[in-house]
């Protein structure tokens, strides 16, 4: 491999000593003597999160990791995860579905794809994006391997989003990660009647911040989510009295809004399928946002 290639595609080996090499992994208690990565490694300078939870996810974890992903993305922050099943998963298609690439690290050497099923979502992100590992290339995986990909994680990244963890989930040991590497811990909460929100919950009543609005976690990065700014001055006043209103509290039923905007369910069905053709709006589990 040549240590120097650079750019989107390419391939190479980033020592310690490389000037390439991540600051805030190398501020870690134990850094990675080196990072091979296909992709461009120039996405390693930009604002990181990572985004981390369960294999076996809910349809709300997976909405909820792509959300925040893709809102995250769309404001310029690198999205990090480890292209495991279920969240992971769903926090890189968000990442993809934004304007900012993503990158996933390995708990195996990039010769492999792992999980198999993962093999598209590989090849995409080393295509626009970043996939590293610190393993050679034909490294297997083993029960070591993955806990110690969870640091790389959350070592790149200013802050960690876990999104479902079940009691003894892996994504539990990246915030623990995180934790102790001085960095912030978000945690989705979660219904407290599923063994998949045991972890976030417990998480959040051990101090880490609960993710209540997307734009809180932009908010602490120092990022302005301009969303004041994307209110169109060709919206009408019952479009723009609706993105107000979600502008104030953030995500809200169809009942709620309409009864916080006035307008009669009816009216506000037609209203919201205009501003979400406007792509100005996005639905799902129940809610509405705004998505830009």
């Amino acid at each position: 491999m040549n240590g120097m290639a650079e750019g989107p595609g390419s391939q190479g080996v980033i020592e310690r000593e490389d000037s390439r090499y991540p600051v805030l992994l190398s501020l870690i208690k134990n850094p990675p003597e080196q990072l091979r990565y296909t992709g461009d490694p120039c996405l390693l300078k930009a604002p990181m999160i990572a985004i981390v939870g369960s294999r076996s996810s809910t349809d709300y974890g997976r909405w909820a990791a792509y959300t925040i992903a893709k809102r995250l993305s769309n404001h310029g922050v690198c999205v990090v995860s480890g292209m495991a099943e279920g969240i992971d998963t769903a926090a890189h298609q968000g990442a993809l579905a934004g304007k900012t690439p993503t990158i996933a690290v390995f708990g195996t050497g990039l010769g492999l794809c792992y999980p198999r099923s993962n093999l598209g979502l590989m090849r995409q992100i080393a295509r626009t994006g970043l996939v590293v590992s610190e393993y050679e290339d034909a490294y297997p995986p083993n029960r070591y391997t993955f806990p110690a990909r969870n640091r790389i994680i959350s070592g790149l990244s200013y802050a960690t989003v876990v999104v479902e963890a079940g009691f003894s989930s892996g994504s539990l040991i990246t915030a623990e990660h995180a934790a102790s590497q001085g960095r912030e811990v978000y945690a989705v909460p979660g219904n407290i009647n599923r063994k998949s929100s045991i972890g976030c919950n417990k998480l959040i009543a051990d101090g880490a911040r609960p993710v209540v609005f997307i734009d809180d976690i932009l908010s602490d990065l120092g990022i302005s989510s301009d969303i004041a700014a994307s209110l169109d001055k060709s919206l009408t006043a019952q479009e723009r009295r609706v993105m107000e209103t979600l502008r104030v509290h953030g995500e809200l039923s169809h009942d709620r809004l309409a009864s916080e905007t006035g307008l009669p369910i009816s009216t506000l069905t037609s209203v919201v399928t205009l501003l979400e053709i406007k792509n100005c709006l996005t639905t799902g589990a129940g809610k509405i946002f705004i998505s830009q």
